[in-house]
C-alpha cells in the first residue's frame, strides 16, 4: 500500500503528519506569554541602535523594536530583557533558545537562512557597508584604499565584502581581523590600522567614540547591500509571522499618519484602513494570537517607524543620518510594507 493510500484509509492524519514533523523549537509565543517577558538579544553596544545610558537604560533603533514586540505580546514595552550578543554569539544565542528574538544589526543573507535555520522578519535598516578613514590619509573615495591596512571584526559579511570589493578592483590591502567590534575600533584609534570596515550607520557611531572625531571621515562609498532586520527561529511560523508584521505595523502606522502623539484620533477614526490598524474591524489580532488592538500597541510603545527612526538615527539624533533609501517608497525611499487587510 502506498503512503497516500494509506493516508487516505485511516492511517495518520494530516494534522498529526505535520505535528511529528513540527521542530521542537515552536511555541515561542505561548513560551513568551507564560514567562512574561520578551528575550531580545541586541549589539553589545552600538550607537543608536542598542546601547546602555548613562542610567544604564536599553536606548536605540534596534531596542525600540524589541519594546513593540514586548508591547504586542505582553501589553507592557518594559517586558524586555535585553541579551548584548557578539557577532561570532549572536546566531547560536538564537538556535539554542537563549533569546526569542535576535534584533542586532544583522544582515540578511540567503546562507543565514538556508544553513542556520534562521528567518529574517523583514527588513527595518536598508543599509550598506563603508569606511572609517583617517583624514591623514587624504583620501575621498573608497577606491584610493589601494595597499592601506584596514581593521575588521571576524565573522561578519564586512569581512567578506572587504575581500570581494579589492579583489573587484584589482586593488590590495592589508586585514587586520578583531574578534569584537570594540577592538577594531580600539586598533584603529591606536593606529594599527588606517582604515575601519562596517556598516556606515555603525561607522557614524563609531567616530563620535574615537577622542577626536574630527580626524576621521565616513568616506561616501557604499560597496555592499547590507539589509538589517530581526531574526527568529525558521521552526515556529506563527512567531515568524507575528514579528513581520510587527515591523510592518510601524511601517503602515507612518504611511497612515498613525503616531504615537495622535492614537485618540486614530481610535476614533471611521477610514476603513484606520480601523483595521486599531482593531475595530478585521479581526487580524485573533488570527495572530493577540489582542484585536495589537498594532496600536506597537505604536504607543514607541511611536511608528518615523518616530523611533528620527529619535535614534535622524537629523535629530546625535548620529544625524538622513532617512534616504529608508524613506517610505511614496516619498523617494525603499521602505514598503504589506497593507493590514
Amino acid at each position: 500500500m502506498s503512503k497516500v493510500s494509506w493516508f487516505r484509509r485511516g492511517g495518520l492524519g494530516l494534522a498529526t503528519l505535520l505535528g511529528l514533523a513540527l521542530p521542537a523549537g515552536a511555541g515561542t509565543l505561548e513560551s513568551v506569554k507564560q514567562r512574561g517577558t520578551l528575550q531580545c538579544g541586541v549589539s553589545e553596544g552600538v550607537i543608536g541602535f542598542s546601547e546602555k545610558d548613562a542610567q544604564g537604560n536599553w536606548r536605540g533603533f534596534d531596542v525600540d523594536f524589541c519594546r513593540a514586540v514586548a508591547a504586542v505580546v505582553l501589553g507592557d514595552p518594559g517586558k524586555v530583557a535585553f541579551t548584548p550578543l557578539s557577532a561570532s554569539q549572536r546566531f547560536d544565542a538564537l538556535k539554542g533558545g537563549k533569546v526569542d528574538l535576535l534584533a542586532r544589526n544583522s544582515t540578511w543573507t540567503l546562507g543565514r537562512e538556508a544553513e542556520l535555520g534562521l528567518a529574517f522578519a523583514g527588513i527595518t535598516y536598508h543599509d550598506g557597508q563603508g569606511f572609517l578613514a583617517k583624514r591623514a590619509l587624504k583620501v575621498d573615495t573608497a577606491l584610493s584604499l589601494d595597499k592601506a591596512k584596514i581593521c575588521v571584526e571576524a565573522g561578519t559579511t564586512t569581512q567578506l565584502n572587504l575581500a570581494d570589493f579589492f579583489k573587484a578592483n584589482s586593488m590590495t590591502y592589508e586585514e587586520k581581523v578583531y574578534p569584537s567590534a570594540a577592538e577594531a575600533l580600539s586598533a584603529f584609534q591606536s593606529g594599527q590600522c588606517d582604515v575601519l570596515t562596517r556598516d556606515q550607520s555603525a561607522l557614524h557611531g563609531e567616530r563620535l567614540r574615537l577622542a577626536t572625531p574630527a580626524e576621521a571621515i565616513v568616506l561616501p562609498d557604499v560597496i555592499s547591500k547590507e539589509p538589517l532586520g530581526p531574526v527568529v527561529r525558521s521552526d515556529d511560523f506563527p512567531w515568524f509571522t507575528l514579528v513581520k508584521w510587527v515591523n510592518f505595523a510601524l511601517v503602515n502606522a507612518e504611511e497612515l499618519g498613525i503616531s504615537a502623539g495622535n492614537l485618540d484620533e486614530a481610535l476614533k477614526s471611521q477610514k476603513p484602513d484606520a480601523r483595521r490598524f486599531t482593531g475595530a474591524e478585521g479581526g487580524f489580532g485573533k488570527a495572530l494570537g493577540l489582542e484585536a488592538d495589537w498594532a496600536v500597541r506597537a505604536v504607543k510603545a514607541g511611536g511608528n517607524y518615523a518616530e523611533i527612526y528620527e529619535r535614534n538615527l535622524g537629523t535629530g539624533s546625535k548620529l544625524g543620518i538622513p532617512r534616504g533609501l529608508n524613506q517610505l517608497w511614496s516619498m523617494g525611499g525603499v521602505l514598503y510594507a504589506p497593507p493590514l487587510r
